[in-house]
């Protein structure tokens, strides 16, 4: 992005209201985890903790495509907005998936959520490193990852949550259909975590061509 004099604030507003959020959502997830704040919150108050996160996370993520198309509608783009926005998804990313992992409910999930976090490390560092060398800029498939990331949180998130929205058997017990969406929301996670990886790969190669031309 180039920088604008004078550009209009609110794209960056929501980009920094969305770094917030992340960090938000991520407290209340850890307040959420069986364990951690037992003793001074009820079960009640956890749960309650829970859907606070799951709709603080689908309003943050839903604003992931906002910012950056009010900014290129209003020629709005600034180097911070450029700098913030993928800090903000970073963030956001990282929060749900320590949030998720911390309530121990879905241990399918470690190995494609540690390998999507290796990977967001990797390419932050990568960036580091290359900045003011070469550019490396952000590839269609990166974004529609970012995307497919977040709705794979968004389920995993929403299957910790069935009693909290009512969405049980009358007697209690979970309905067939429950089963069948966790597996959607794992095997989506498996898929995030294999683009995310193939993105980081391009990235990398990327760079190396890139580097060996200087």
């Amino acid at each position: 992005m180039t920088p604008t004099h004078h550009a209009n604030p609110i794209p960056n507003i929501l980009t920094g209201l969305r770094l917030a959020a992340g960090v938000v959502m991520f407290l209340m997830l850890a307040g959420a985890a069986p364990g951690f704040m037992d003793g001074f919150l009820s079960p009640e108050q956890q749960l309650s903790f829970g859907v606070w996160a799951f709709w603080i996370f689908a309003v943050a993520a839903s604003t992931d495509w906002v910012d950056g198309f009010l900014a290129r509608r209003w020629h709005a783009t600034t180097r911070w907005g450029a700098i913030l926005d993928p800090i903000a998804d970073k963030v956001l990313i990282t929060g749900a998936i320590l949030g998720v992992l911390a309530s121990g409910s879905l241990p399918g999930i470690a190995i494609p959520c540690g390998l999507i976090l290796f990977r967001e490390f990797a390419v932050s560092a990568l960036r580091e490193t290359v900045a003011g060398k070469v550019k490396l800029p952000v590839t269609l498939l990166a974004k529609w990852k970012t995307t497919l990331q977040m709705v794979a949180l968004g389920a995993l998130q929403l299957t910790l949550l069935w009693d909290a929205f009512g969405l049980t058997n009358p007697d209690g017990t979970a309905p067939e259909w429950q089963t069948h969406f966790e597996t959607f929301a794992v095997t989506l996670t498996w898929l995030a975590a294999v683009i995310t990886l193939w993105t980081g790969w391009q990235y990398f190669s990327k760079a190396q061509q890139k580097m060996s031309q200087l």
